[in-house]
């Protein structure tokens, strides 16, 4: 019986010799006649590969390096991002208006911003121009009034005024003004 076990071990032990120097795969993949005769028979599951024990390479000069696998981890990483979209405006303005004789008209608009602002008295509204002579007349005509910060999504207290005594042409006068949103910058 003692000879049986160690019989049994050595055998063992050398089959563990063996795939250390030798790559025998872990499962066979079963064939078709092997289905035939034994129906309920079910496949083995794979076992998870092994990492190489070295690896060679080649330096400069030619000669084949190997390099000693010492140490392996599994590293687990946690990437978080913020996004941050800036503010912006979000409606174009088209404002027509008739003026006759010296009539002055003050007209209300709207800017909708894409969201709320994230400070109060940080982000101001920046005309290309506020003061206008929209006949080219050389006489300011055409004035725009705006508060100084943006603190709502909907900014409601915007005003175009337009003095008629100050426009000597008649005719259809277009004037285009591009509007951007910049910070308050305290020093």
């Amino acid at each position: 019986m003692k000879k049986l076990l160690v019989l049994i071990q050595v055998l063992l032990s050398c089959n563990i010799m063996a795939e250390e120097l030798v790559h025998i795969p872990t499962t066979l993949p079963l064939l078709p006649e092997d289905y035939e005769s034994q129906p309920n028979l079910l496949p083995a599951i794979p076992l998870i590969p092994a990492l190489p024990g070295e690896e060679s390479t080649n330096d400069n000069s030619g000669e084949e390096v190997k390099w000693k696998l010492e140490d392996s981890y599994t590293i687990n990483l946690d990437t978080k991002v913020q996004v941050v979209v800036p503010l912006e405006i979000l409606t174009d303005v088209d404002i027509k208006a008739l003026i006759i004789d010296d009539e002055q008209v003050t007209i209300p608009f709207e800017l909708e911003m894409n969201k709320e602002p994230d400070k109060q008295n940080f982000y101001v509204l920046n005309y290309s121009e506020t003061e206008i002579d929209i006949d080219g007349d050389g006489i300011l005509d055409t004035f725009i009034y705006s508060p100084r910060y943006i603190n709502k999504k909907l900014v409601t207290d915007n005003y175009l005024f337009i003095d008629g005594k100050n426009i000597s042409r008649e005719g259809v006068h277009k004037k285009k003004v591009y509007i951007t949103v910049e910070l308050n910058e305290r020093r």
